[in-house]
C-alpha cells in the first residue's frame, strides 16, 4: 500500500552534499556505476528479454490478479506463486511459515553469504468475496489489486527470466520475495517475519519492496503508524424505558468530535482518521457496546508519540464526561482499547547507496527521480538499520485500493520503467 509524501531529488542532493556523502554514494559515482551496467550485454539482453517476455509478463498479472488475496488468505495465490518460481530454476523455494514465498538466485560468492532482497506483496486490500475478475480496455487492466501489487509479482517473475537469458552473475545472492501482510490489518507480518524469524534474517544487506506503478519515485523514509479499535461498553437499556442511563455511542461520539480538532503539523507530515465503527442491539435500544477504529501517521517518531499520548487522553475524557452526564446507577462507560496496528517510522539516508543507486537508475531510465516518505514493507528493514527502498514497476496506475484500480500496460513505457528496478538490483547485488 503506497501513499507517498514527495520531495524534489534536489533537497536530498543538498542533503548529501551536507553529509560528506563518500566518493561511493555521490550522484556521479553512482551514475557512472548505472550508466556501466546499462552497457553491458547481459544487461541489454535481459531488456531485450523483458521486451519480448511482456506480453507474458501481462498474462502473470490477469492470472495472478484473478487469483483472490485478501489479508490473511494469500495461500492459494502464494501457492500459485511458489509454482512460478519452480518453474524459474530458483533455488530454496518455498512457503514459509508466515506464508512469504522465496526463491533464491545464487551469486558467485560464498554459500550463505550477504543477499539483496527484491519484494512485492501477494496480498491486496480487498475483503473476500470482491470480483477480481480483471477488464482490459486497451493497454489498461482494471481490477482491485492488479496495480497494488499484482503487477510487481509479475515483473519480479520477468526480471529472472531476464537475468537469466542475458547469463547475468552477480556477487551477492539475491531473494525474490512474495510477502504476505502488507495491506492494513496484516501490519506487514510477512517482512516482520523475514527479518525476525526467517533463515535468512541475518544476510540482508539492502531490501527493495516494488510497490505500485512510478518508475520516478524512491520511497526511502517510513512513515510509521499506530492503530486502535477502541470498544465503548455500557449496561444497555431499552431506549425508552431506560432512557437516561450513560450510553457508550455518547462517548464514541465525543471522542470523534475532539480527536477531529487536533491539530497536527504538516511538516513533519502527521496525519489521523477516525475511521471505521460498528457496534449496537437495535434501533430502538441503549448499545452495550460500540467500537470505533482509527489510523494515526507520522513521519516522525516523536510526533506519532505525541498524537497516540493525545488520543488517549481524549478517550479517557470522554468517558469521564458520559459517565458524569448520565445515570450510571445500572454501570458506567469503560473504554478497552485494543492496538490493531503498529508499524515503525525512521528513513534510509538519502547519501545512501541504495538511494543514490536507484536515483541513478532512475535518471538513466529518462525520468526525474522523486524521493519521498510512505508506508511499505521498506518500514521493517528501516527501523532496523538496513538500507532499503520502496519502488514502482513501470508504467502508470491510479484508483489505489478501489474496486476501479486500474494500471496502464502500453509496452514501451512499461519496459523503460522496468529498467529502473533492474539496474538498481543489479548496482546494489553487484553485477
Amino acid at each position: 500500500m503506497l501513499r507517498v509524501s514527495r520531495y524534489v531529488l534536489a533537497a536530498a542532493l543538498l542533503l548529501t552534499l551536507r553529509s560528506g556523502a563518500t566518493a561511493q554514494t555521490r550522484p556521479a559515482a553512482a551514475d557512472k556505476t548505472v550508466a556501466a551496467i546499462r552497457a553491458s550485454a547481459g544487461f541489454r539482453t535481459a531488456m531485450a528479454t523483458l521486451d519480448q517476455d511482456h506480453d507474458r509478463i501481462v498474462a502473470e498479472t490477469i492470472e495472478l490478479t484473478e487469483i483472490p488475496a485478501p489479508p490473511f488468505k494469500e495461500k492459494v495465490r502464494g501457492e500459485a506463486y511458489l509454482a512460478k518460481f519452480q518453474a524459474l530454476g530458483l533455488t530454496e523455494v518455498e512457503m514459509d511459515a508466515e506464508g512469504n514465498v522465496t526463491g533464491l538466485r545464487r551469486g558467485t560468492g560464498p554459500a550463505g553469504g550477504p543477499l539483496v532482497v527484491m519484494a512485492a506483496h501477494l496480498d491486496t486490500v480487498f475483503p473476500e468475496g470482491t470480483n477480481v475478475k480483471v477488464r482490459r480496455e486497451g493497454t489498461r487492466l482494471f481490477a482491485p489489486g492488479v496495480g497494488d501489487d499484482t503487477h510487481s509479482l509479475a515483473v519480479l517473475l520477468g526480471y529472472v527470466r531476464a537475468l537469466d537469458a542475458g547469463k547475468v552473475r552477480t556477487r551477492k545472492d539475491i531473494l525474490f520475495v512474495g510477502n504476505v501482510g502488507e495491506e492494513g490489518p496484516g501490519d506487514l507480518r510477512g517482512t516482520r517475519f523475514l527479518f525476525g524469524k526467517s533463515k535468512y534474517a541475518d544476510r540482508i544487506v539492502a531490501f527493495f519492496s516494488m510497490d505500485g506503478a512510478s518508475a520516478e519515485r524512491v520511497t526511502y523514509g517510513a512513515v510509521g503508524s499506530r492503530r486502535y479499535r477502541v470498544t465503548f461498553r455500557g449496561p444497555g437499556g431499552h431506549s425508552y424505558g431506560a432512557f437516561g442511563l450513560v450510553n457508550p455511542m455518547a462517548a464514541m461520539g465525543t471522542t470523534v468530535v475532539e480527536m477531529n480538532k487536533v491539530r497536527v503539523p504538516t511538516q513533519p507530515k502527521t496525519t489521523y482518521m477516525t475511521s471505521v465503527v460498528g457496534g449496537g442491539t437495535s434501533v430502538n435500544s441503549i448499545p452495550d457496546a460500540i467500537w470505533l477504529e482509527i489510523d494515526m501517521r507520522s513521519e516522525s517518531k516523536e510526533e506519532l508519540a505525541k498524537l497516540d499520548g493525545l488520543f488517549l487522553r481524549i478517550v479517557k475524557s470522554a468517558v469521564e464526561q458520559e459517565n458524569a452526564a448520565r445515570s450510571t446507577r445500572a454501570g458506567k462507560i469503560a473504554a478497552d482499547l485494543k492496538l490493531i496496528g503498529e508499524r515503525p517510522t525512521g528513513a534510509t539516508k538519502p547519501d545512501a547507496e541504495i538511494v543514490q543507486m536507484t536515483a541513478a537508475a532512475i535518471r538513466a531510465a529518462g525520468y526525474a527521480p522523486i524521493l519521498g516518505s510512505s508506508s511499505t514493507d521498506s518500514n521493517v528493514p528501516i527501523s532496523l538499520g538496513i538500507p532499503a527502498v520502496t519502488i514502482g514497476s513501470g508504467g502508470d496506475g491510479g484508483r489505489a485500493h478501489a474496486v476501479d484500480e486500474w494500471i496502464d500496460v502500453a509496452k514501451p513505457e512499461s519496459v523503460r520503467g522496468m529498467a529502473v528496478g533492474l539496474s538498481a538490483l543489479l548496482a546494489m547485488a553487484g553485477s
